[in-house]
């Protein structure tokens, strides 16, 4: 079946898409911060604004779109503070002149605090009861995240096409190789950890705080994976706040669900996977013409440099003593 482009997908595709499933919209329409998907908040004839997911053409299967929707079901029948796909004629997801989308209420808050002992805690308290969740079956649709998926695989796609510059060829191909031996040495220390549904994306950007406390939105890489993928992105500064704050989340974590200490010679290991990712992902990307309005510095030669150095950084910190280890 042929795909179509992000370029057909015009205001009025957006609005006709919303009305083929009965949603008279008014006509406003603001595109929110995203790139992997196209986002919008549509204005409504009648009620608050609603948020409408366009997902990228031929990213994820019918099935795995509609797996991860199951799994925000789940942790919603549990009372979790998440944002799942609106039901709409007894779907979620929808299809327009090609386009699959879906919808979902409005839900505003601010950044968590990260610098807040209590807000980590309770942001860990949150991630068990996720967690616990996750923990109950496996999916059977969507990707598992390894070494394979997101290091080989991304590494391979980089060389192939070229997309490192003749002069730093040697240098990337010989520190992406060390990185990647590092990060097998870290899982085998770790030994064989749990894998279980995640959020897989858990920064930040992906919590909203209201008086309320956190809510978790977007669990478009939601994804198998080990535990400590959904914290260690809550962590920041020196190893010293970074043990601290690893203690923070785990006071939290663990009122609701076990944590294996294995998992944290993981961490150094999961970000070198993420950082060879997010090149090959920019990559993957880059004949679409908003990502290289977003992102002008990726593919420069000092783009490439820089990447060189901070996986050599990674080799070294992926050789120190895991984080509960002061």
């Amino acid at each position: 079946m042929t795909t179509p482009d992000y370029s057909l997908l015009t205001p009025d595709c957006v609005l006709n898409a919303l009305e083929s499933v009965g949603l008279r919209c008014d006509g406003r329409l603001l595109a929110l911060n995203s790139y992997e998907n196209r986002v919008y908040l549509v204005g409504m004839d009648v009620g608050a604004p609603l948020v409408a997911k366009f997902y990228r053409p031929a990213r994820w299967s019918e099935e795995s779109i509609l797996e991860e929707h199951a799994f925000v079901q789940e942790l919603v029948e549990r009372e979790i503070p998440v944002v799942p796909a609106s039901l709409i004629d007894g779907v979620t997801l929808h299809h327009f002149d090609g386009f699959r989308f879906s919808v979902f209420e409005k839900h505003g808050g601010r950044a968590p605090e990260l610098e807040n002992r209590d807000t980590l805690e309770w942001l860990g308290r949150f991630l068990g009861r996720i967690h616990a969740v996750g923990a109950l079956k496996d999916y059977q649709h969507r990707p598992s995240l390894n070494i394979e998926t997101f290091g080989v695989e991304p590494r391979d796609f980089l060389l192939a096409n070229n997309f490192i510059p003749v002069d730093i060829d040697a240098a990337y191909r010989s520190v992406v190789q060390q990185a990647l031996d590092g990060v097998r040495h870290c899982f085998d220390r770790a030994g064989e950890v749990k894998q279980l549904r995640l959020h897989g994306d858990c920064h930040a950007g992906n919590v909203l705080w209201t008086d309320d406390g956190p809510h978790f939105v977007d669990f478009d890489d939601s994804r198998m994976g080990p535990a400590v993928q959904d914290l260690w992105m809550l962590l920041s500064g020196d190893r010293a706040d970074r043990v601290r704050q690893m203690g923070d989340v785990l006071a939290g974590y663990e009122d609701f669900c076990e944590f294996d200490a294995r998992e944290l010679h993981l961490i150094e290991a999961l970000r070198t996977l993420r950082l060879i990712h997010y090149s090959a992902w920019l990559a993957r990307r880059w004949d679409d013409a908003a990502f290289k309005q977003a992102f002008p510095w990726f593919n420069t030669q000092h783009y490439w440099q820089d990447r060189v150095l901070e996986l050599r950084e990674q080799i070294a910190l992926m050789d120190e003593p895991p984080l509960w280890q002061t």
